[in-house]
């Protein structure tokens, strides 16, 4: 067997074990995660998450994802608990410990002081006769029969099991709040994924020329308006109402057609009725608009008056497409 084969079938291993494991965890949902839920949502306080090793790098991202979602959440490293940072743990708050064994030796130096508070401890742990899980007030079971490493020893499944539970909790969360897309636009207003939900077509329109001509406009005057507007189109207006487009497309087409464009006007070349969209709208739904009619511009309008033009690269730039 070539070293490729080899390769790409240790891959396929891993990928197997993994799913494996993540669909076994579906008959561990039971009444005591419900029960976890509805105790964090009833909370007062954040959810404190803290893990060691590798379980600690996944407790840091189930507190992004509670965070992104409407859970306030906080990471506190389990190690550096027991150095001062209980601190963090105020009395309202919920904390959530994650460990694969449920064993380790700083889990059991740092339950017993979380357990003299009054907060309450959430295990996510693969060993429901740990230790952690003894202590717990409400256990999220995480079993996995065994990791992907073919010792057995690196976490690689545990640790997946985890972040998979933890995602569980968070959606759970998060539909419990009816969080919805406008609340998530708000705890992501940066990269393309904040642009998608918050920006609209006139955030675009306003930046870019505006070109119009009127219905009787020459065709050498249209075809300076699309020149020098840059947007390969313009719009034909009639008392700033929309009555059509003209693109570079239809300049294209009129040169063939005709052997002299004397006496042609904007109206003898435009096309009627074009796809316009509200400035209201999201611009990423103008974009699904536009991959549906496989057009690249779209004509704007505001109160049903002229109000701009944009354009696919615009969406590119932005990061929308």
């Amino acid at each position: 067997m070539n070293t490729k084969s080899v390769i790409k079938a240790n891959a396929i291993k891993v990928i197997d074990n993994e799913s494996s494991a993540i669909k076994n965890l579906a008959s561990f949902v039971d009444d005591e995660f419900a029960d976890a839920v509805e105790y964090i949502y009833n909370s007062k306080g954040r959810v404190i998450v803290t893990g060691v090793g590798k379980s600690a790098i996944i407790a840091t991202k189930i507190v992004a994802s509670l965070n992104s979602t409407g859970t306030p959440a906080v990471f506190m490293h389990a190690g550096d608990a027991i150095h001062g940072d209980l601190g963090t743990i105020l009395k309202d708050d919920v904390v959530m410990c994650i460990s694969k064994s449920g064993n380790t030796a700083e889990i059991k130096v740092l339950v017993p002081f979380i357990k003299e508070g009054p907060n309450k401890l959430i295990a996510i742990t693969s060993n429901k006769k740990s230790f952690l899980a003894q202590q717990a007030d409400f256990i999220i079971n995480a079993h996995v029969e065994k990791e992907a490493c073919p010792h057995n020893l690196a976490p690689t499944t545990s640790t997946t099991a985890q972040m998979v539970m933890g995602d569980a909790l968070a959606i759970c969360l998060l539909e419990l709040r009816g969080f919805s897309s406008k609340d998530f636009a708000k705890y992501h207003p940066g990269g393309a994924l904040g642009k998608k939900l918050y920006l609209r077509v006139k955030d675009i329109a306003t930046v870019n020329l505006k070109p119009e001509v009127t219905e009787n406009a020459d065709v050498r005057d249209v075809i300076v308006e699309i020149s020098e507007k840059l947007m390969g189109v313009t719009a034909v207006i009639n008392q700033n109402k929309i009555v059509g487009i003209v693109t570079d497309g239809d300049i294209r087409r009129m040169l063939r057609k005709y052997d002299s464009i004397n006496g042609l006007n904007a109206k003898d070349i435009m096309s009627v009725n074009p796809k316009t969209v509200n400035c209201d709208m999201l611009a990423v739904d103008a974009l699904d608009i536009m991959d549906q009619f496989g057009i690249s511009q779209l004509l704007v309008e505001k109160n049903g008056d002229y109000f701009g033009v944009i354009h696919i690269h615009d969406l590119i730039k932005e990061g929308i497409l």
